[in-house]
């Protein structure tokens, strides 16, 4: 078994600050404090990484540079709904972040490409966090309470989206503590056949065993899309289906963002499945993040209609694939 369908995994740590009230009765005053706190603790910490971090307030940021960070998963879309009192630390690289006043005081979020899930639960702050013997890390939202801890793995199904499967497994990883959701989690649809498979369980559990369940789970899930990966690569009409994507996102001159996440899960198909041997998993995988319509304007500079980002994003793809 390989993790190819795996895109990357998440662990994502919910905490409050002892003396701190939950943001949802903060004063801008205490936010502001609450930001400063963090920021501080995190400058002045001993990590080797410490200095790597950029820190931004929401408020600063235009529209599409705050969606842009949802479609990019460093931060929720909650974190945007409302920017006042909030701040986020990022690295270099975007695979850490710090969200500052979202549900929580902190939420601390890492992101590894591919399953690494232990390794990427190594977080360990220097700040007193809210704490109960009896309940664990104390967060606003009782479902957190415990470990505080939301592990999830980006997946890329289409086998099993094409084998109508994904509803009946759904209702089966509800009994093991899991749940699947759509590309941006609760309450978005899959976009590109992109899942996000998540525990639910934080209370009674540790985050060893949690995240054993949530790797054990998602192994399985690894083997069943490959089983269906097998049955649907033979059909001709799939294979079709996957040549004329490569060729769509090779020439053509305009494309809308579901199309194209249509179209480059396709060919991500075709890549892990051997019909497509010269086309690089990697450079399909940033596309996907790089045809979403915030990011586009970001990455560009300007401020497009619909309309241009659709001429943009089909030259984005022209020039990503001209030499496949």
């Amino acid at each position: 078994m390989s993790d190819n369908s795996v895109i990357s995994t998440r662990v994502r740590l919910a905490r409050n600050l002892k003396d701190f009230p939950f943001p949802c009765k903060l004063s801008p005053e205490g936010m502001e404090k609450v930001i400063e706190k963090v920021r501080s603790a995190v400058k002045n910490s001993n990590s080797s990484i410490a200095s790597d971090f950029k820190f931004i307030k929401m408020s600063d940021l235009t529209e599409a540079q705050c969606v842009s960070l949802v479609e990019r998963r460093i931060v929720s879309p909650e974190f945007i709904s409302n920017t006042e009192g909030r701040a986020l630390l990022v690295n270099s690289d975007e695979s850490l972040s710090i969200m500052i006043n979202e549900e929580d005081h902190i939420r601390i979020q890492a992101i590894t490409k591919g399953l690494a899930l232990e390794q990427t639960y190594d977080l360990d702050e220097s700040l007193d966090f809210a704490f109960s013997e009896k309940l664990g890390y104390l967060t606003q939202c009782p479902t957190n309470l415990g470990t505080g801890m939301r592990a999830s793995v980006m997946l890329h199904l289409p086998a099993l989206e094409k084998s109508r499967a994904i509803g009946r497994i759904a209702g089966n990883l509800s009994k093991l503590g899991l749940t699947i959701r759509g590309t941006h989690g609760e309450g978005t649809e899959p976009k590109g056949s992109l899942y996000q498979l998540s525990n639910q369980v934080t209370l009674g559990i540790s985050e060893k065993a949690a995240i054993e369940n949530l790797k054990n789970i998602t192994s399985q899930l690894i083997s069943q899309e490959e089983l269906a990966r097998e049955r649907i690569c033979s059909n001709i009409d799939i294979q079709d289906s996957i040549s004329r994507s490569l060729g769509i996102l090779k020439y053509a001159h305009t494309i809308t963002h579901d199309e194209a996440l249509q179209l480059l899960s396709n060919v991500r198909l075709g890549i892990v499945s051997g019909q497509l041997k010269d086309v690089p998993l990697l450079t399909i995988d940033k596309l996907m993040t790089d045809v979403e319509p915030a990011t586009l304007m970001v990455n560009s500079g300007k401020n497009l209609s619909a309309a241009q980002r659709d001429v943009a994003r089909a030259d984005l793809l022209r020039k990503a694939l001209e030499e496949v």
